[in-house]
């Protein structure tokens, strides 16, 4: 697990030259890619959302494309279409800007209901299907949506189903002022992205991906991931909780987080840091709670603070230490 800790390292050190003060955002953006997740960036205009995403695809070498959703944008807009040949008398598809590796979906709430849905199939099944034929997308495939929370006026909520599709939620905020000092001293004469390198390869990392699913979970750490989203179904100010993906979530990420911290198994702390970002967005509050300003996030924090946090224990085929 060294090789990930160093890589991500790299990776971030690297981004962090532009998205200056941030490192827990850009850790979050890595895990998803490390768990092959979807993440949407949600917070106010200026904080650095669209730069973050360029800066990380530009990192790992990826192709970048970026979709700027608006009311009038159609669904082939966005996955393609087929256009008839006159000189060959066929039907030739043209590829929309969803066929990328990295996919920033600018504001996404801003475009209709039936144009958003057409990122439901390329998120969940990593294909596209126009006029019947079906498209593979290429790998590795991750859509960085970002999208305004305070201003609602000419936007469309995303449905449930859509922020089921999203691996992580994440809040850029603010700036100290000592990091927004550096941040006009780092762009005094131009912008840093200008200027980034590539670190690694997109195939390499493909193989960290892999590398990320033997890191080992222990069957009470599975018990405590699952026992979390059970609670948000039960709890009395959530209407509907955490599907299993969103168990499948966690599970994923607290092993790409381990293997952040150079560790081949995961631990109740690597549960605890993502349960927030991971299961958040998936919780729709009830109305009577959502009145009293009851927040997914609070809700979030009362099961963590409620439910035991399990204890060590060896592996299998380990021998217990006895103590003299």
């Amino acid at each position: 697990m060294n090789t990930i800790q160093e890589v991500a390292e790299r990776v971030a050190d690297n981004v962090e030259q532009v998205i200056i003060g941030k490192r827990s955002a850009v850790d979050l953006v890595l895990i998803a890619l490390l768990c092959r997740g979807h993440v949407l960036l949600e917070d106010v205009p200026g904080v650095g959302k669209t730069v973050l995403a360029k800066s990380i695809a530009r990192s790992i070498g990826c192709t970048f494309k970026r979709i700027q959703f608006t009311p009038d944008l159609l669904p082939s807009d966005v996955t393609g279409v087929s256009i008839f040949n006159q000189q060959t008398q066929q039907f030739e598809f043209r590829p929309g800007p969803i066929i990328a590796q990295i996919v920033l979906a600018d504001e996404i709430n801003r475009a209709t209901p039936k144009t958003q849905s057409a990122l439901l199939e390329s998120m969940e099944e990593r294909q596209i299907t126009v006029d019947g034929n079906t498209y593979p997308l290429p790998e590795p495939f991750i859509v960085l949506a970002t999208q305004n929370p305070i201003e609602y006026e000419g936007t469309f909520p995303l449905p449930e189903a859509q922020l089921d599709r999203f691996l992580l939620r994440i809040h850029l905020g603010y700036p100290d002022r000592q990091e927004e000092i550096a941040i006009l001293e780092s762009q005094r004469r131009q912008h840093p992205l200008e200027n980034l390198q590539q670190v690694i390869a997109a195939e390499h990392l493909l193989e960290l991906q892999q590398q990320v699913k033997d890191v080992y979970v222990d069957d009470l750490i599975k018990e405590y991931i699952v026992a979390i989203t059970g609670a948000t179904r039960q709890h009395d100010d959530v209407y509907l909780g955490a599907s299993p993906r969103g168990s499948l979530a966690l599970y994923r990420t607290a092993q790409a987080a381990a293997a952040l911290q150079g560790r081949d198994y995961v631990t109740p702390d690597d549960v605890k840091r993502l349960a927030e970002p991971v299961l958040a967005h998936r919780l729709i509050i009830n109305p009577a709670a959502r009145i009293r300003n009851v927040q997914p996030s609070a809700v979030i924090a009362e099961i963590l603070n409620s439910l035991p946090v399990p204890g060590s224990r060896p592996r299998r085929g380990e021998r217990e230490a006895v103590p003299r």
